[in-house]
């Protein structure tokens, strides 16, 4: 049965319209998060080491995906940003924290999007919240591009290192590629957690 499974999973992955659906879901996934686009990179890459797909193919188009789908999520903030300021009351706990959110973005914006991007959820926020604060387009762009690039980059050589540890058995190389992904996005939410509670302290 898994046998079958790995062969089907293979015959898409090598097929040419994977690109095509590998740029879609990264895309997709920049506004609506529920589309898992890591994992499907991270299985790219795992079938990559044994030549089929080609890795550095891989690496753009979901890094191209994940661009233009981080503009989606930036334009549609954008759009609504005028209405949800003016919803929200002058002096009111929730103005506070949208205009606190400008300010903290104005600052450091490019670091945020760039760490956001390897946390499920946390980038849509991210790029919905710059969108509606008014974040300089051009900057946006550019610490985007950076973000999409690493982020495409890091999932394909973390599928990659599996598959070609585990050449002759692409199960094996997808279970370590994905537990790779899962144990460096646990540690970087440790990290996170740990700095907050030093915060609040």
């Amino acid at each position: 049965m898994l046998d079958e499974v790995m062969r089907v999973v293979g015959g898409a992955v090598t097929s040419p319209w994977f690109y095509a659906v590998l740029f879609t879901v990264a895309l997709v996934d920049g506004f609506f998060p529920v589309v898992p686009s890591e994992s499907l990179v991270v299985t790219a890459g795992v079938y990559a080491a044994s030549g089929e797909p080609s890795l550095p193919v891989v690496v753009v188009v979901a890094a191209a995906g994940a661009f233009v789908g981080d503009h989606v999520s930036c334009w549609v903030g954008r759009r609504s940003g005028g209405r949800w300021e003016r919803g929200l009351p002058v002096g009111s706990r929730r103005r506070s924290a949208f205009d606190r959110a400008g300010s903290v973005l104005a600052e450091r914006g490019g670091v945020v999007l760039v760490v956001a991007r390897y946390v499920p959820g946390g980038r849509t926020a991210v790029t919905l919240t710059m969108g509606a604060t008014g974040y300089p387009a051009g900057r946006f762009a550019f610490f985007a591009a950076v973000a999409a690039v690493s982020w495409g980059g890091y999932s394909a050589l973390v599928g990659y290192v599996g598959g070609a540890a585990f050449k002759e058995d692409p199960l094996r190389g997808l279970l370590l590629g994905l537990g790779l992904a899962v144990s460096v996005a646990g540690l970087a939410e440790a990290v996170r957690w740990v700095r907050r509670r030093r915060e609040r302290r």
